[in-house]
């Protein structure tokens, strides 16, 4: 664990940075000069996520950058948090100004009993305390320019444009230049502009890994076509540069040389390349994406402004709004330096001052001149300037956060270079009176002066459920929070996650602490989130929302909802409280985010599609045959090796104790089984019992070099005997031919570090499940650890004839079925009733369930063993413990600056759908990719509308029928709006089909009789009605398709 605080003082702070400084007074290239550091350690346990994300070498690159955030009301704390979890070497938070209560609207780590003192200082302790091994200090008072120096980045949330531009030329021209961030919120408005110095070299664009293709020919031709293997669809786009391997016959193109790509497609591209003079294709062949760093050339701050080139959209409905959001933060400078002062909310004097100032600048741009300034939208912009609203704050934290994180290190291409934004849609409906925005000296006054207090009071008296509490769930709460959302005794948030915090949450899941680890992660940040704001009024539950705790989450709690916030990591989970909130027709508030990824989506009763409406095609899995003995790929070498470890060290023990613990009832249902899974089931008992029962650690390194032998010797050699690589396939074809890669056995070798660590890491698992001690010298390989293997007496192994090897793509299982299953089970039973009588009392086995995160458990050791070893007998590139990791490990890819921002924009919804009242074309749904930098918002798409004669309805629709009916009375209901229902049934159960004759009995009984005893469907007390599908036509024999029917019975 990470010690529990570190203060830290400006003094040590800008000695390190004196001393660490990178390149300061070298012209070295800047490539050369983003090398990370050597020997810096980076706890992988913590940042995990991130590492998936970013790679090694930029997060040392991080580790070494020195950044400045001056500012620190709502947006400077944001992009501080975000640095501080990415883990930064330090931070230097900058701010001449003491905490007012109106900071409390956005800045997460003040309270009233900050108010009077310096913003930056009252945050360096709470903010320390998100990351021990990041330096935090404050500065107070005027920056100079040379203070500047100390920094790789520097971040401006609050300056006027004068001083912008005097700080800018100074870093533009510095040797090496240090990144300028200028970004600022206003209200409902945001802006962020970049310059990273007059060449700033991009490592990595995009973040994605190298696409990558498997051959399947190569014409004679110029320029040349390329065809790929046609179960696996290439990415490749026009303009990619690729390079050859292991191409057989053409072997000109092994060469390494880039070569450029044009006319792709999705299984073929042509090369700019003459390959008629070249030999034949004859088999084989990959081709890999080159990756070259990009060079981008920013202008100066002083001439951005003057020509801003083209400004990055995010919403195409506003097409035209960036150039006049250009003018009017220029405009507010010139109010604030001339008046020294933001405008009042809702003075229309303000307003008309900013509109005129507007007017001036735009008089002065010559041909950029623009034609007509929408003064409603300067009206709205002035008025709420002085805000600094949350949602805003969060959004546009992570956006300049991850900008600087691109500044450091490389990773990503930069924002080039202005960025505007806007969310007046989150304006309410009605227009706002002056009178209405007043402040009333309270933490929400900030918020008032743009949403006015009618709406704030609906916010404090929200009903709020949010499901999930991880690191979607850290940034919400601290969102509502400070937006004030269940903060009166009306009010109420529920939050419910029945997950424990763990190490590797602490990177981005900030409202959690090292001293948290295993505690349920809804209490903490429940309590975390009333530290915030002590009124918050939250109940935190551990029950995880699904059909088994709807007895907790019943009726009566859903109808009292104002609307969900989903803060969830899985489908099924987003598909459960689509179908509740669909329903009980409630607002769904849905995000999500992958790595630098993230989207939202807005699910509102009657306007929007639901979540389940659409979704992705689910993840292409590899077929078995493919995992077992014809792997290409890494990703196939770590699927099987994952089975293999749960197989031999969690499943078989967790078999073998279940035997030992009831062996009459193991016996009875092996018995009754009588498959050829239960043969093989017993047979994995006896071996483990019997053949391979370990007692001496000696017996485990026995049977892990034993292992060894078999998987990446034995098997290959069988394999290849089998079929041996110039076989063919029944229609004459090479059966060795893509995307199969034809195999080689490992020769063992004690000296070899890869094949000894792995050897040693099974010994050591398979010791524990025996309850064999583990001595201190095998837990890293050595010369006495070396000399156990070779003591290990391997024997000869023959390939055999007519062995079976499935190569069938739809084969399920790898077992095969044998008519003589009864027989050879009775046999084995036999056999392990004999090897029980010989086993000590009390003997039992501890099965090892796989846990990733933990790097001195052995697990990914042995995983990352296996798939390299069987990487290497296939010929394919090998891969790091990390990277298994991730890939075995199943790791999501996360970081906090996606997550703040997908969080940000969803609050920034959340205003629209508790003031009520707005339009789908006032929602907006969102997909954002920080990488590219990409954003793209839309209108939510409508839900589908069915129409019937004179009705019509969409998913969102539930038709009720009151009063304890009859089957007959129900189809003689439906009967009147003109369809003839054939089919009813309720849960699983069909009560009647038109189809049975026995289901005419039926037709005189109540409904919810037939429910009870056909589906066996108890309603419970709190409930007054049950749900019936019914499957109708019209009267042409059309199916179609209605709405859920509720019979209220009681």
């Amino acid at each position: 664990m990470l010690p529990r605080k570190r203060e830290i003082v400006a003094g040590e702070v800008e000695d390190l940075q004196k001393k660490t400084r990178a390149g300061e007074g070298d012209e070295a290239e800047d490539a050369a000069a983003m090398a990370p550091p050597k020997g810096m350690e980076i706890d992988e346990d913590l940042h995990s996520r991130q590492l998936a994300v970013y790679g090694r070498e930029t997060m040392k690159r991080l580790f070494a950058s020195n950044v400045l955030v001056s500012g620190l009301q709502g947006l400077g704390v944001e992009i501080a948090k975000n640095l501080v979890l990415a883990g930064v070497k330090s931070v230097t938070l900058h701010d001449d100004g003491n905490v007012e209560l109106w900071d409390l609207s956005s800045n997460f780590f003040l309270s009233e009993s900050d108010v009077g003192q310096n913003r930056a200082q009252a945050c360096v302790q709470k903010l320390q305390e998100l990351n021990n091994a990041v330096l935090i200090s404050a500065l107070t008072g005027d920056l100079t320019k040379e203070q500047l120096s100390k920094f790789q980045a520097v971040v401006f949330t609050d300056i006027s444009l004068e001083k912008a531009v005097e700080f800018d030329d100074y870093c533009h021209s510095h040797q090496p230049p240090i990144a300028f961030i200028k970004s600022e919120v206003r209200g409902l408005f945001g802006s962020v502009f970049c310059d990273f110095g007059p060449e700033f070299t991009v490592l990595d664009v995009d973040g994605e890994e190298p696409h990558t293709g498997i051959v399947a020919s190569i014409s004679n031709d110029n320029p040349a076509l390329v065809s790929f293997v046609d179960d696996e669809r290439v990415e490749f786009q026009d303009g990619d540069l690729v390079v050859f391997s292991e191409v057989h016959g053409m072997t000109e193109l092994n060469d390494g040389k880039p070569r450029k790509v044009k006319n792709a497609r999705p299984f073929s591209f042509q090369l700019e390349e003459d390959t008629s003079s070249f030999g034949a294709y004859v088999r084989g062949g990959i081709v890999t994406q080159i990756k070259l760093p990009k060079v981008i050339k920013f202008k100066p701050l002083k001439e951005a402004m003057v020509e801003p080139g083209e400004f990055l959209m995010s919403d195409f409905s506003k097409f035209e709004r960036p150039p006049l959001l250009h003018l009017a933060f220029q405009a507010l400078d010139k109010f604030r330096s001339e008046l020294k002062r933001f405008p009042v909310a809702g003075s229309s004097d303000d307003v008309q001052k900013v509109i005129e100032y507007a007017d001036s600048i735009n008089e002065t741009l010559g041909d950029k001149k623009l034609e007509g300034i929408d003064k409603k939208l300067l009206h709205h912009f002035a008025s709420g300037s002085r805000a600094v609203l949350n949602p805003m704050a969060a959004m546009f934290g992570g956006i300049v956060g991850q900008e600087v994180v691109k500044a450091c290190s490389g990773k990503f291409h930069p924002l080039y270079q202005f960025f505007y934004f806007d969310s007046v849609e989150s304006l309410p409906v009605d227009p706002l009176e002056p009178s209405d925005l007043k402040p009333e000296n309270t933490r929400y006054d900030a918020q008032i002066s743009v949403f006015g207090s009618k709406l704030q009071k609906k916010l404090e008296e929200a009903k709020i459920f949010m499901v999930g509490s991880g690191a979607l769930g850290c940034e919400f709460l601290k969102n509502l929070a400070l937006m004030g959302i269940s903060c009166s005794q009306n009010g109420r948030l529920t939050v419910t996650d029945d997950d424990v915090i763990e190490k590797s949450n602490l990177s981005r899941q900030f409202l959690f602490r090292d001293w948290n680890i295993g505690q349920p992660k809804s209490t903490v940040a429940a309590t975390a989130a009333m530290e915030i704001n002590p009124k918050l009024h939250v109940e935190a539950l551990q029950n995880r929302a699904s059909p088994e705790t709807e007895n907790v989450f019943n009726d009566s709690f859903w109808e009292n909802l104002d609307a969900v916030v989903n803060a969830l990591d899985n489908v099924t989970a987003r598909l459960y409280i689509d179908s509740r909130c669909l329903y009980f027709q409630k607002p769904l508030l849905e995000s999500g985010t992958l790595g630098a990824k993230c989207n939202t989506q807005m699910v509102i009763p009657h306007l929007t599609e639901n979540y389940g409406a659409s979704r992705d095609p689910p993840e292409k899995q590899a077929p078995m045959c493919t995992v077992h003995s014809f792997p290409h790929n890494i990703d196939h070498c770590l699927t099987w090796a994952r089975s293999e470890f749960e197989g031999l060290l969690e499943k078989t023990p967790t078999e073998v104790n279940a035997f030992l613990s009831n062996p009459t009832t193991y016996v009875s249902a092996a018995r009754t089984a009588g498959d050829a899974q239960a043969r093989d089931q017993l047979e994995r008992v006896i071996e483990c019992l019997d053949r391979d029962k370990c007692e001496t650690f000696q017996d485990s390194i026995t049977w892990a070099r034993l292992k060894f032998e078999d998987y990446f010797s034995n098997r290959v050699k069988q394999l290849a005997f089998t079929f041996p690589e110039d076989s063919m396939t029944s229609s004459g074809a090479p059966f060795w031919s893509a995307p199969k890669r034809f195999p080689r056995p490992v020769e063992f070798s004690s000296s070899d570090p890869s094949q000894l660590s792995f050897i040693l890491a099974a010994s050591i698992l398979r010791a524990e499940t025996f309850g064999i001690p583990i001595p201190e010298w095998a837990k890293t390989p050595n010369k006495l650890a070396a000399e156990a293997v070779d003591k290990v007496i391997v024997p000869d192994f023959q390939p055999k004839q007519g062995v079976k090897i499935v190569t069938d793509e739809k084969a399920t299982s790898l077992s095969s079925a044998s008519v003589d299953d009864a027989a050879v089970i009775e046999e084995l039973i036999a056999k392990l009733e004999d090897i029980s009588k010989r086993l000590p009392s009390g003997f039992h086995m501890n099965p090892i369930q796989f846990e990733k995160d933990d790097d001195t458990n052995f697990h990914m050791d042995v995983i990352a063993g296996f798939a390299n070893m069987r990487a290497r007998n296939y010929s394919i590139p090998e891969v790091d413990k990390l990277k298994a990791k991730f890939i075995a490990g199943r790791i999501i890819p996360a970081i906090a600056t996606a997550t703040a921002m997908a969080t940000g924009l969803v609050c920034l919804e959340l205003y629209k759908v508790l003031a009520g009242g707005h339009k789908v074309e006032n929602y907006r749904n969102t997909f954002a990719n920080l990488a590219i930098p990409l954003f793209s918002i839309a209108e939510p798409v409508p839900p589908k509308t069915i129409k019937h004669q004179e009705l019509s309805w969409t998913v969102w629709d539930r038709w009720t029928v009151t009063g304890n009916i009859t089957l007959r009375e129900l189809l003689g209901w439906l009967k009147e709006k003109g369809l003839n229902a054939y089919s009813i049934s309720c849960g699983t159960s069909l009560l009647y089909n038109s189809m049975f004759p026995r289901h005419k009995e039926r037709l005189d009984r109540k409904v919810a009789d037939v429910a009870r005893d056909v589906a066996k469907m108890e309603v419970p007390s709190y409930r007054r009605h049950l749900d019936v599908v019914v499957a109708c036509e019209d009267d042409d024999d059309e199916d179609v398709d209605i709405p859920l029917v509720s019979v209220y019975f009681r």
